[in-house]
């Protein structure tokens, strides 16, 4: 008898949990999926998240704070005063990605070096088109560049400055866009967002579900020649939820002279521009930069090294488009990454 009366008053309690869970998935499933868009970094940015509020001027303060530290293009920025040897306050933002790219440099062993733009620049990439360097130039240029020349040295105050060893000049930009992506996404979640997905020139956030409640979709675009970024055609459709993937390739950026291709992907080591089989490189890890700076290294490191990294990093996931040598294209990636293949 006992045991019945137990049971009846769990019935109740039973019934409004289930009402409650029922109301709870209701009201998930009819909040709005806000769309925002806009341009940042000199390329466009797409952030999709379920919320009942726009969230947008936010966001954009998030990412002009990214802009301010890491703009090559903004001569207040961070990086800008730095690389005039001024001394400007590095806040933690900046320090972060700092050591982030100094642990990438180590274990690329030198295949990511924010160090490398007096290199880019030479080449004909970055702020102005130039003559092709000779071999003198570019071993001129080699003494400027290497993260072992630059350090963060923290005072008793706490407070960090960047020693330089030589004048090099630091460019963030194969980090900075995955960075921004973080940033959106830390923003996102202190809101308490559950689904969205963020894109900033193609390096991507996700989490959760989409409006149509199936894991976010990620496109990797076919590489063909498209110095315009006119091609949309896709090699494959990557189902990705809670990771972020950064994609690198040397298919719209690069030049023709004397009837041979130069590609935008310098390597540190040489200074010259990459010449193996890798036409593009995409990375899924936990973080966007990560996923970004390495997608840079395995540009720079080709096939053979970057799955000796992937060895060693079994965290990161990578799916790589090479041309063979008849110059069709051929696919390598992770097995870890199959699951996620949707096309």
């Amino acid at each position: 008898m006992d045991k019945n009366k137990k049971l009846l008053w769990q019935i109740p309690f039973l019934t409004l949990l289930v009402i409650g869970t029922i109301l709870i998935i209701r009201q998930q499933q009819s909040m709005p999926y806000q769309k925002d868009a806009g341009q940042i970094f000199g390329t466009l940015y797409h952030v999709t998240y379920q919320s009942d509020q726009n969230l947008k001027t936010e966001i954009e303060e998030e990412l002009k704070k990214v802009d301010a530290a890491f703009s090559m293009f903004n001569p207040q920025s961070t990086v800008s005063q730095l690389n005039r040897d001024e001394q400007p306050a590095l806040n933690e933002m900046f320090v972060d990605v700092f050591r982030q790219a100094q642990t990438i440099y180590q274990e690329t062993d030198g295949a990511f070096d924010v160090t490398v733009a007096p290199l880019v620049n030479a080449w004909g990439f970055g702020f102005k088109h130039e003559q092709m360097p000779t071999k003198a130039q570019v071993d001129s240029l080699m003494q400027l560049v290497g993260m072992q020349y630059v350090r963060l040295l923290e005072k008793p105050t706490g407070h960090f400055t960047l020693v330089k060893e030589r004048p090099v000049m630091l460019d963030f930009s194969a980090i900075a866009k995955g960075y921004g992506s973080d940033v959106i996404a830390r923003l996102l979640r202190q809101h308490d967002i559950k689904n969205f997905m963020i894109e900033i020139g193609g390096e991507v956030v996700t989490q959760g579900v989409s409006e149509k409640r199936v894991p976010w979709k990620v496109g990797v675009t076919k590489p063909v020649d498209d110095s315009l970024a006119v091609n949309t055609e896709l090699q494959t459709v990557l189902n990705v939820t809670d990771i972020a993937m950064a994609t690198s390739g040397n298919y719209r950026n690069f030049y023709y002279k004397g009837g041979r291709k130069y590609a935008h992907t310098i390597d540190p080591k040489t200074g010259y521009p990459v010449q193996h089989h890798i036409l593009s490189a995409t990375v899924l890890a936990k973080d966007c930069a990560t996923a970004d700076a390495y997608a840079t290294s395995f540009m720079v490191m080709g096939l053979r090294r970057a799955k000796k990294v992937l060895a060693r990093h079994p965290e990161l996931m990578a799916y790589f488009i090479c041309s063979d040598r008849q110059g069709r294209n051929i696919v390598w990636y992770s097995p870890s990454l199959k699951e996620k293949i949707a096309e």
